[in-house]
């Protein structure tokens, strides 16, 4: 069966790696846009974008996102820009949702549940995914749906029926994260095969399962996101010293399976996005 073309994903930064697990972590605008121009040099067709605050905590503040936002769209034309929903924990609704209504991104990211998250609770109650879903239908923006256990794929079935997401989904199979599936092949089989009919998907793995879920997406048909807020190491005990270096990794794996990679146009009409501006 003829597959689409590879969409890479970078992730430079995340909401819980620190500098403490690597000193290369791209937490400031300006480094975040550095990471970010040479990932899409590279071959990256969407970036997935977390802010931090001027001392690198986590954040959702609208100026931070602001800056970040625009140096990636004036560096990187054409580049699709998938911004997180979720920041990190214990922040509202309306922090969640502002900075996606102001900046009217590409894609937002959608994490259909609510889940032990390492040591705390990532709340996703009902009546925030449809505020949510709402607030991207009627923004333009899709949402990219997190799933990080197979009960968060019937719960966006749910929210499809209930007309709080489009169809069809763009699904991110997120693996080994700290209270969700963890990351085996028979895990992600399990998973991709519950997705509904017509989907498109991603997956990434974290730490030691990242090269596992890579290979096995790039040879089951789906996409890939890479980067340091998922994984800091490029082999076994060695940091990665910028998020480019997982770039050219799933590209070599990727040329291995003759799986092209997708230019930022040839995502867009794979997901079914509008154009770029």
């Amino acid at each position: 069966m003829a597959m689409d073309k590879l969409i890479l994903t970078v992730a430079t930064t995340g909401a819980m790696t620190t500098k403490d697990n690597t000193p290369y972590l791209a937490t400031q605008p300006e480094q975040i846009a550095d990471e970010v121009q040479q990932c899409w040099e590279a071959g990256a067709a969407i970036a997935h974008i977390h802010v931090r605050t001027e001392d690198d905590k986590a954040t959702m503040a609208v100026d931070r996102f602001e800056k970040t936002v625009s140096l990636v769209r004036e560096r990187c034309p054409g580049l699709i820009l998938n911004m997180t929903s979720s920041g990190g924990l214990g922040f509202s609704d309306e922090e969640r949702i502002l900075p996606h209504t102001i900046l009217k991104p590409d894609m937002g990211t959608f994490d259909a549940g609510s889940m032990n998250f390492y040591k705390g609770v990532f709340l996703n109650p009902p009546l925030f995914l449809e505020k949510l879903g709402a607030a991207y239908i009627e923004n333009g923006i899709k949402p990219e749906v997190e799933v990080f256990d197979a009960g968060m794929v019937w719960n966006a079935k749910r929210l499809a029926k209930d007309g709080f997401l489009k169809t069809p989904i763009h699904f991110q199979c997120c693996m080994h994260v700290h209270g969700g599936m963890e990351g085996t092949a028979k895990n992600l089989s399990f998973l991709v095969d519950s997705l509904p009919e017509g989907s498109t998907w991603s997956a990434f793995g974290c730490g030691p399962t990242a090269d596992l879920i890579m290979a096995m997406a790039i040879t089951m048909g789906g996409h890939v996101r890479v980067g340091m807020e998922d994984n800091v190491y490029i082999s076994k005990g060695v940091l990665a010293k910028h998020n480019v270096e997982f770039i050219e990794k799933a590209k070599r794996v990727a040329a291995e399976f003759n799986r092209e990679i997708a230019t930022p146009d040839e995502a867009r009409k794979i997901l079914g996005l509008p154009a770029a501006k």
